[in-house]
């Protein structure tokens, strides 16, 4: 899978997508992520990408073009003859097209569409971060486990101008309700939910009973398919003295041994 993430803080990512898990899945070549600067793609000589909005207000706002030239770029040059065969699939391009001729077509064909045809590639999805978007969660990270190639724009400022939103995001996205200074830790959020559920980054086994994941158990010879949180977890020490005395200790039936009583306290007592 390949993440496409657009900010004018690219930064910001070095340090996060380089650890754990996330790293080790880049290095085994199981996802990618190209993190594109928005000022890269600003004809302003002084790389602006933000103006004051129409009408009045506080605060600037993220303007169109620069974010239309990204992801435009993400389309045609970035992903190249990949995301190209997918348009020819789509009748977008002549077969026969190639090299020089496959880039003029696409870029022409394309120009000529609507948002449906242009940005919306089978098999990718352009999300726009913004606090007025769906709430993210386990099973909209599922459906994007799925896809081949995901672009994340990261507002920032007042906002990002709305024709975004109208023409080119397929969706928008909100991690919750509270205002961040921009998209890049939202960006984060999405990308790391998504990128563990990618085939031979976790253990299937890990994977299987997670919180908020679709579960199938037997409790009392009761079949149950339901999304749960997942149960309460101890380590060793099986007893830990605190400073006051205290004991606090791990439930007996934990060290039982008896692998069926394990399984149903553990059952009874997910969300």
């Amino acid at each position: 899978m390949i993440f496409n993430i657009l900010t004018i803080f690219p930064e910001v990512f070095d340090s996060y997508l380089k650890t754990s898990i996330i790293g080790r899945a880049q290095e085994r070549g199981l996802v990618n992520f190209d993190i594109l600067n928005l000022r890269d793609f600003s004809k302003d000589k002084h790389h602006k990408v933000d103006d004051e909005p129409f009408g009045g207000g506080a605060g600037m706002v993220f303007q169109l073009e620069p974010i239309y030239r990204a992801v435009s770029d993400v389309i045609v040059k970035r992903n190249g003859q990949e995301l190209g065969e997918k348009f020819r699939i789509s009748n977008f391009i002549p077969s026969h097209a190639t090299g020089q001729e496959f880039q003029k077509n696409i870029k022409t064909q394309i120009s000529k569409s609507e948002k449906s045809s242009k940005f919306q590639v089978p098999g990718s999805k352009i999300i726009l971060l913004s606090a007025k978007g769906k709430k993210f969660n386990q099973q909209k990270a599922e459906e994007l486990a799925k896809l081949e190639n995901v672009t994340l724009i990261c507002g920032r400022y007042e906002g990002v101008d709305e024709r975004v939103a109208e023409h080119i995001a397929d969706e928008e996205i909100s991690i919750g309700d509270y205002i961040l200074t921009g998209g890049e830790l939202p960006a984060m959020v999405v990308a790391d939910a998504v990128t563990r559920l990618l085939p031979g980054v976790i253990s299937e086994e890990s994977l299987k009973e997670e919180s908020f994941m679709n579960h199938e158990s037997r409790i009392m010879n009761q079949e149950l398919t339901t999304k749960r949180l997942e149960y309460a977890q101890y380590t060793r020490p099986a007893v830990f003295v605190s400073d006051e005395g205290e004991e606090w200790k791990v439930p007996d039936v934990l060290l039982s041994g008896n692998h069926a009583e394990i399984r149903k306290w553990r059952l009874e007592r997910t969300d």
